[in-house]
């Protein structure tokens, strides 16, 4: 039997029981029903915690199969990602959207456009959580009604008809899992609550969360990076917990993000209780001076005992105190291992580059201690792909004793190898080659479960406004738009294309004939523009 037509016979079945209600035409019901699949953001979230969970258990045992998100500021722009990747891919399966902190900063803050530093309204990362969905739902709404014209064109035309009911029970729907970015979590482990509830009672099945001081919180591609010890950051990850746990989503995932690599300050001693607790191997990264005579300290030095030896550590002007060189790696793999035996699901690790063997060298480090790790991982708009592909080239064929004598030599002038002229050239197809191969490649060599980009619709966005201005305030006029907008959208067969459609207006036209029949004024008909698409 069919979900449809069972669903319509139900309501057919209550309404009858019902003298008041004759009006009411069980199956037109039945489809406002199923374009609403979801009422509630919890729903939202379990249903797409679900997904997760089932795509993390398929990863493990398949490295090919890992996941991709893009990340978006707008729910109409998730909502064309999502529309996009159903149309081309035919499923929207093991594809996620990312909620950028980034963007929420440069974009939806009512301060107008911000740095990522945690500045931005708090509730602005939930509301837009509930924004993105709502678009989601609204596309599933468009194209159902679509099915429902389908259907009702062809009981009237002698179509058919099972094959139309059949897709319109397997439809598979645009809502997908979020990855929401929380930050360092907007305060205190109270506040990380209050803010993670907001996010998952909006939908979020994912929170990602980083072990940055939240009130110092940086771009994880700039500099002045302070992390918390490993105490303060698992308890915002308990915080998190707690909400999922208290809202029903059992299974929520916390992404546990370690900004470690890039930062060489901390804004806390940890107080150690006993050797080989985590603060003492937190306090073991920091840059030291030994002690050797207690004369030798000042007014306001702080002292601890390192390896035995009483020392001192290295403070700032600004009071923060210093890592020593080259810890980044090892403070990288405690991070992860910590996180990990405290509750985090996924990992994230802030990196100053897109190498596989860089990545590599610490999971495979964690995964001696912690076997089930893996990633999500930023292929970031902030890293110059083209250079730092083709600079891994060079040095690969360098040591390897290739001839390089046809490209210029990076050490004399490290953005040389950018040079237009090198496009096409042996150097530039193998990096590109690696550039396309580089998430199957992470995900096989690295354990990354989940690859996104953080910004790229920020990017986007910038580009194809730029290019349009140019030719519609300059030589091209209108035919700027209606070269390359309006007539490519036709030919790709864009939805966006019938902006009154897309936007709700049929489905509108629909409900009015629902609630008023033939009497209801409606915005479609012969006279009606769209219809020249």
């Amino acid at each position: 039997m069919s979900a449809y037509l069972d669903e319509i016979e139900r309501l057919r079945t209550q309404i009858k029981a019902k003298d008041e209600w004759h009006a009411i035409n069980p199956e037109y019901a039945t489809r406002m029903k199923l374009q609403n699949r979801f009422t509630t953001g919890l729903e939202i979230a379990q249903y797409t915690a679900d997904i997760m969970r089932r795509d993390m258990a398929n990863y493990d045992a398949d490295s090919s199969k890992y996941t991709q998100s893009l990340g978006c500021w707008h729910g109409f722009i998730a909502q064309q990602v999502m529309m996009g990747v159903k149309k081309h891919q035919k499923t929207t399966d093991r594809s996620y959207i990312y909620l950028s902190g980034w963007m929420v900063a440069a974009l939806r803050s009512e301060f107008g456009p911000l740095p990522d530093q945690s500045m931005h309204e708090k509730t602005t990362v939930s509301d837009l959580i509930e924004e993105i969905y709502t678009f989601l739902k609204q596309a599933d709404a468009r194209e159902l009604r679509h099915m429902f014209v389908e259907l009702d064109e062809a009981r009237e035309n002698g179509g058919d008809v099972d094959s139309i009911i059949q897709r319109i029970d397997n439809y598979e729907t645009h809502v997908v899992p979020i990855i929401a970015d929380i930050d360092a979590g907007f305060g205190n482990e109270e506040a990380t609550y209050l803010l993670a509830k907001r996010m998952i009672e909006a939908g979020a099945c994912a929170i990602q969360i980083e072990n940055q001081v939240s009130d110092a919180k940086q771009c994880g591609h700039q500099a002045g990076k302070v992390t918390v010890p490993h105490e303060d950051f698992v308890s915002k990850i308990n915080a998190v917990r707690y909400a999922f746990l208290e809202l029903g989503i059992e299974n929520g995932i916390i992404v546990a993000r370690t900004d470690s690599l890039g930062a060489g300050l901390t804004q806390k001693i940890p107080v150690s209780l006993q050797p080989g607790d985590l603060g003492s191997k937190y306090n073991e990264f920091l840059d030291t001076t030994p002690v050797n005579d207690v004369s030798e300290l000042q007014d306001g030095d702080v002292t601890i005992h390192q390896g035995g030896q009483l020392a001192k550590p290295k403070r700032l002007d600004n009071g923060l105190y210093a890592f020593k060189e080259d810890t980044g790696i090892d403070r990288v793999v405690l991070d992860c291992i910590t996180s990990l035996e405290h509750g985090a699901d996924l990992l994230w690790i802030e990196t100053e580059k897109p190498n596989v063997a860089q990545i590599a060298e610490m999971v495979n480090e964690i995964r001696k201690v912690r076997p089930e790790a893996k990633l999500v991982y930023n292929n970031s708009p902030s890293f110059n792909w083209t250079l730092k592909f083709r600079d891994q080239v060079y040095q690969e064929w360098k040591a390897a004793g290739k001839d390089l004598s046809a490209y210029p030599d990076p050490a004399a002038d490290e953005k040389a190898l950018m040079d237009v002229a090198l496009d096409g050239s042996e150097l530039a197809e193998e990096a590109d080659r690696l550039v396309q191969s580089f998430q199957a490649d992470a995900a096989r060599e690295a354990g990354i479960f989940h690859h996104l980009i953080t910004l790229p619709t920020y990017h986007t966005a910038a580009l194809s406004t730029d290019t349009l201005s140019a030719g519609y305030f300059g030589d091209l006029g209108m035919l700027a738009y209606v070269r390359d907008v309006q007539r490519q959208e036709i030919r790709r067969d864009l939805a966006a294309v019938k902006h009154q459609d897309l936007a709700g207006s049929n489905v509108g036209d629909d409900h009015k004939e629902y609630f008023l029949g033939e009497k209801a004024l409606l915005a479609g008909g012969t006279a009606n523009t769209m219809n020249q698409f």
